[in-house]
């Protein structure tokens, strides 16, 4: 489940309804109810907090995100997007990564999904993170 207050319009998460599961982008937010209007494929629909699920990050995500990869000599691995990066300090491994755009440098920040990198990424850059447009 993901807090209502880390969720900004334009995150990306999984929305669940009756079973099924939807990867979305969030479009209005209702703070009196808790509840989160996301734009799937098939329509915009709200959604109860609790219906929501977190995208974890990975290579994949990274790259619909418009990241490109770049293996380094001692193991490690950066991803960037014009001038933030990424940088995993083993291959593979998320959980622990340093971040940074221009002078901001992030150590180990709390970041485990694309919405939290997402709302680093506004935070960091002031432009929002979206899914490439292919």
């Amino acid at each position: 489940m993901i807090k209502f207050n880390d969720i900004k319009v334009g995150d990306l998460v999984r929305a669940e309804y009756e079973g099924k599961i939807w990867e979305g982008e969030v479009t209005h937010l209702n703070g009196d109810e808790k509840q989160v209007c996301v734009e799937t494929e098939v329509q915009e629909f709200w959604f109860d907090i609790d219906h929501l699920q977190p995208i974890p990050i990975n290579d994949e995500t990274l790259s619909a995100l418009g990241f490109s990869k770049e293996s380094l000599p001692d193991g490690s691995v950066k991803y960037k997007k014009e001038s933030f990066r990424l940088l995993l300090h083993k291959a593979n491994d998320f959980s622990h990564f340093d971040m940074w755009y221009r002078e901001d440098k992030r150590h180990h920040p709390d970041v485990h999904y694309i919405h939290q990198l997402q709302n680093h990424y506004l935070d960091m850059t002031k432009v929002h993170l979206t899914k490439e447009h292919v």
